[in-house]
């Protein structure tokens, strides 16, 4: 459950090392409770949809995945780090990534079109390319049986049954076991603990913050679907209408 578990993946799920970080592999065999990422999320590009519930045309092809157009950021609560994300990661442009949790026998659990399901890897990565994110939260993990039993225990909720947003709340709390995580967990009072700094530059960044958790993953979420680029190209939009809106009285005066 250490550092060396944020590894770049450019294989299939089928080929996605699991030995354990510690260089030993005592059942010689995947780790439990190990959370993954795929390139398609669950609450808008799935199954082979486009955004919208219309069919992908299938002779459209997939974007090129461009590391510049990662977004890194951080996320702190109060003076807190609490997730950080860097260049060394992937994810697939355009796409909002899709948590899961691997349980073992090559199967996972994850909440996908608003169910939480137990399915083989192949299935649920539908070909697409992953990464182990185990270490972008900095909050400490439960024991690895424990976060097969939650994920496990969820099997078969569904709709209002659910308490989670997206497959990465529900990842997420199954392995740390966080109740912000889970929608309306935390009291809305107009306090904005959460921020989410976007690095702009080497020397720049914008923070955004938020009252929830939950808030805050739903916006570094759309980040990580729009890629860098828009993201830089939207926040240079809105620094250039606030600027324009100063100036105004200026020049009626």
């Amino acid at each position: 459950m250490g550092n060396q578990m944020d590894k770049l993946s450019h294989l299939s799920y089928a080929e996605v090392p699991t030995v354990d970080p510690n260089g030993v592999d005592k059942e010689d065999g995947p780790r439990i409770g190990v959370s993954y990422i795929f390139s398609s999320d669950d609450d808008e590009l799935e199954d082979g949809r486009a955004p919208g519930g219309t069919d992908r045309d299938p002779s459209q092809e997939e974007k090129h995945y461009d590391q510049r157009d990662e977004v890194q950021c951080a996320v702190s609560y109060r003076d807190e780090r609490i997730y950080e994300k860097s260049l060394q990661s992937f994810v697939a442009t355009g796409q909002y990534p899709h948590w899961a949790v691997y349980v073992g026998d090559f199967q996972v659990v994850h909440l996908h079109r608003a169910e939480v399901k137990n399915s083989f890897l192949t299935d649920a990565s539908q070909g697409r390319r992953c990464r182990i994110v185990n270490d972008f939260y900095k909050f400490k993990a439960l024991a690895p049986d424990v976060v097969v039993q939650n994920a496990m225990e969820q099997v078969g909720l569904k709709d209002r049954e659910l308490s989670w947003r997206n497959s990465e709340c529900f990842a997420a709390w199954c392995m740390f076991g966080k109740r912000e995580f889970k929608m309306g967990a935390e009291i809305r009072i107009g306090k904005q603990p959460y921020r989410l700094k976007i690095f702009v530059s080497d020397k720049h960044a914008h923070v955004l913050e938020f009252q929830s958790l939950e808030d805050m993953v739903m916006e570094k979420r759309r980040n990580d679907h729009l890629g860098r680029t828009a993201v830089l190209r939207e926040l240079a939009a809105h620094f250039s209408n606030v600027e324009e809106v100063t100036r105004e009285p200026d020049a009626e005066g």
